[in-house]
């Protein structure tokens, strides 16, 4: 262990190494053999740029001089808030050659969540553009610098002061540890604001290359990045990462709609792409009155939330490809069902784990005892790329992993005899609206926050198009009960994702209670759930 992160016990790292799993390579080290072996083939698309293999590699070499010269040094950590541009590679691998670490933040979080994350990274600089979907990033970052001590640089890509750092004349610098923490990625947050997720150039590679061989890429394949890229479904699986990896090129999308996504599919023969359920069934409705050519696709891969068996048996008709089902999380455990998969895997799980060295168990969640086989149960698992803990949260740690080591997902599931997983729910108090994970506490503590609230819950809504959505129950303050478009207006106000802003607003006199007469906040929500599901 470090200050800062857990590492695998030193027998176990050595067994990973000793299986081929970790290969000592960084990040920088991959582009740069990749810039070898596939010089002049395309790399990434987005709007009218093109850029080559050749192109991202010495872009990225000169963004790594100019960040060391604009003050950052080696283990600094930087907030970075981009969005699909193709800037986000040669950024990202800059900051990856200069030993910066990247804090991905994805572009709708707000101040509230940037300030979190640059905090708790004690982050030295905040990396976004100036002005994206009509809000100001630029404004968002430097009031964060105002609230974050740490924070001496904000940096625009696509200013002026940018394009001079990108300019640096590249310099040949060391290698980062590929066993040292490489980026630090965003929990679902079940408990409050997102914790911090450390993946080392090493563990994440792993995961990128066999995500590649399942997924079949290949040079000629052409990945379409559709959902936010910063997000660990875009970045990995197999993703903008997996891509370059294979040779393959990359075509960012700025906006995930059927619209944008066909005209790209169409005019760049895009071949795979990766989707959550509500957009997926967004395509599939969007399909079947499109004029826009699709027949270059082959793969489409839903992940994020749980796929329903009646939408996985529409994609493949409307679309004219093969549905792949991922299911994973970005402190590390990946499944996919394979593409040579029986219809009646593909369709009715969410996939087996990726390497042969990922244990999983199915316990019992108030026990901690294993299920029998096909019974549902907390899923748990350990591996050569699941954390063995999260970055500065020793107290949560000691709740989130097992004292060997297993990481508690918190997704129930049930584990088919071949070793497949099929999702049932989850034990974490998280909604999943659409993909995006929202913790209920965290939006309890925002709502609470207003003067007329004196307490909330916020639950679960089944929804057709999103899979959940999210009620907020208020009990006001005597005398001073708040709307419920006041109270959303309050919590958007308060510089917090829109995602995270409840759908539903119900203001109660009380809440229900259970036996004893004071309910815990997990039997609290477990109670006005049934009441939602019951409301029309």
């Amino acid at each position: 262990m470090t200050a800062d992160h857990v590492l695998w016990p030193p027998r176990t790292a050595a067994r990973y190494r000793a299986a081929g799993h970790w290969r000592g390579q960084t990040f920088g080290a991959l582009l740069t053999s990749l810039a070898a072996a596939y010089a002049d083939r395309t790399a990434v698309v987005g709007g009218d740029t093109r850029w080559t293999f050749a192109e991202l590699d010495e872009r990225a070499h000169r963004i790594a001089a100019g960040l060391l010269s604009s003050g950052l040094a080696p283990g600094d950590r930087a907030v970075l808030q981009l969005p699909n541009i193709p800037e986000f590679l040669p950024v990202v691998f800059g900051m990856w050659r200069a030993g910066v670490l990247p804090v991905f933040a994805l572009p709708a979080h707000r101040r509230s969540e940037l300030r979190h994350f640059a905090a708790q990274s004690e982050a030295a600089a905040v990396i976004t553009v100036g002005e994206h979907e009509r809000h100001d990033h630029a404004a968002t970052a430097r009031a964060v610098a105002s609230d974050v001590e740490s924070v001496r640089r904000v940096l625009l890509v696509g200013s002026d002061e940018f394009a001079g750092l990108a300019a640096t004349a590249p310099r040949e610098l060391p290698d980062p540890d590929p066993a040292g923490v490489a980026f630090l990625q965003l929990s679902g947050g079940s408990t409050g604001l997102s914790k911090l997720i450390p993946r080392t150039h090493d563990d994440y590679l792993y995961s990128v290359r066999e995500s590649v061989r399942i997924c079949g890429l290949r040079p000629d394949s052409v990945y379409l990045a559709a959902l936010p890229v910063a997000h660990n479904f875009p970045l990995s699986s197999p993703g903008v990462l997996g891509a370059l990896h294979a040779g393959a090129a990359t075509v960012m999308a700025p906006r995930p709609d059927a619209d944008t996504a066909f005209r790209l599919i169409e005019a760049e023969r895009v071949t795979i792409t990766g989707v959550v359920p509500p957009l997926a069934a967004a395509w599939v409705q969007a399909a079947a009155r499109t004029g826009r050519d699709l027949s270059s696709l082959e793969v489409l891969l839903v992940g994020g939330a749980k796929c329903g068996r009646e939408l996985a048996e529409r994609i493949g008709p409307a679309l004219g490809c093969r549905l792949q089902q991922v299911f994973g999380m970005a402190e590390g455990l990946v499944c996919y069902t394979r593409l040579d998969d029986p219809d009646e895997v593909v369709l009715g799980t969410q996939g087996r784990p990726i390497s042969p060295d990922d244990e999983v168990r199915v316990v019992d969640p108030d026990t901690g005892a294993d299920v029998a086989p096909g019974e549902t149960g907390a899923l748990l698992t350990r591996g050569p790329y699941t954390i063995r803990g999260y970055y500065r949260a020793a107290e949560h740690n000691a709740t989130a992993f097992t004292a060997d080591g297993f990481y508690r997902t918190g997704d129930l599931v049930r584990r088919t005899p071949a070793g497949h997983l099929e999702v049932v729910g989850r034990a974490k108090e998280q909604i999943n609206r659409g993909g995006e994970k929202v913790a209920a506490e965290e939006v309890e503590n925002h709502l609470m926050a207003h003067p007329g609230v004196l307490d909330a819950a916020v639950v679960a809504v089944p929804d057709a198009h999103l899979g959940e959505r999210t009620c907020a129950y208020v009990v006001p303050v005597a005398g001073a009960a708040p709307t419920g478009p006041q109270l959303r207006a309050f919590v958007r106000e308060r510089g917090v994702a829109a995602f995270k802003v409840p759908d539903l607003v119900q203001v109660v006199g009380e809440f229900p209670v259970t036996g004893v007469g004071k309910t815990s906040k997990r039997e609290l929500r477990a109670a006005l759930a049934a009441l939602a599901r019951k409301e029309p």
